[in-house]
Order: C-alpha cells, then sequence, then structure tokens
C-alpha cells in the first residue's frame, strides 16, 4: 500500500476537481517542477492509488431514469450476482454490502418501462435473487467515482 506524502495529496485534491488541470498548472499551485509532477502523477497510476476515468452525465445520453436498485440474495450467489450485475451495460455500480440489502447497483435508462423491464425480466431472472428494492434519484446532487 502505497504511503501518500503532502504533495501527492494535493495532486489527487487539485485533480479531483478537475482531472484537466495542466502539468505546469499542477507544478505552479504545489509548488513543484513540472517534472515532479509527471513523476508523481505516474508513481500514483503505477501504484494503482488513481486511474483517469470518464465520468458521464446520464442524463445528457438521454438516460434520463436513474436508480440505485438493493438485492436481497441467498448467500451462496451474492458474488455471482454482484459480478454478473457488473457485466451489464446499464448498470454503473456494483458492490456486495452490508445491511438490509447484499448487493447495490446503480443503473440509468432511457425511461421508467425501460427500468421496470430491467428489473422485471434481467434482474428477476439471475439465481439466487430473492428481492429488490428500487430507489429512483429525483435529483443528483454529485456524480463522481472513488
Amino acid at each position: 500500500m502505497a504511503v501518500l506524502d503532502d504533495v501527492d495529496s494535493k495532486l489527487i485534491d487539485i485533480l479531483r476537481r478537475d482531472g484537466r488541470t495542466s502539468n505546469i498548472e499542477l507544478a505552479r499551485e504545489l509548488g513543484v517542477s513540472e517534472g515532479t509532477v509527471r513523476r508523481r502523477f505516474r508513481a500514483l497510476l503505477d501504484e494503482e492509488v488513481v486511474r483517469v476515468v470518464a465520468v458521464t452525465d446520464a442524463s445528457k445520453l438521454g438516460r434520463r431514469t436513474s436508480a440505485l436498485v438493493g438485492l436481497r440474495v441467498a448467500p451462496a450467489f451474492v458474488e455471482s450476482v454482484a459480478d454478473e450485475l457488473a457485466e451489464m451495460e446499464e448498470v454503473h455500480y456494483s458492490a456486495v454490502t452490508t445491511g438490509a440489502f447484499d448487493v447495490f447497483c446503480r443503473v440509468s435508462f432511457g425511461s421508467a418501462l425501460e427500468l421496470s423491464d430491467f428489473l422485471r425480466n434481467r434482474v428477476g431472472s439471475i439465481p439466487g435473487v430473492r428481492s429488490t428494492e428500487t430507489f429512483i434519484n429525483l435529483s443528483i446532487k454529485k456524480n463522481s467515482v472513488g
């Protein structure tokens, strides 16, 4: 596990706010050379402390219905259900959890009808799924990864 110093932590914080910040701007804000920024960022990538991803706004891609789905799953199937959900294009997040639900996933669709079809025909047919509870997002206040 990597131990982050103050420069690494600040570098990550700046990039979280704006992942397109140039190395020159990063160096200026951190008070280090551009070469140091490049080396530090490369090390963070190599050690898998950070990864570069594009976070999309599903509503701008025509997916106006988004939801969180909690699944109650037979114990022997928890991992396989979470893995199967993770392979589906509409699923943006799939996790094994504690509490009232065994698995949570985040999904988005063009309509409530598409969500309904997904729940009944796709999720409902996964072996081990006992029940689901769906929480439709009314508004999203933060959409990030990590």
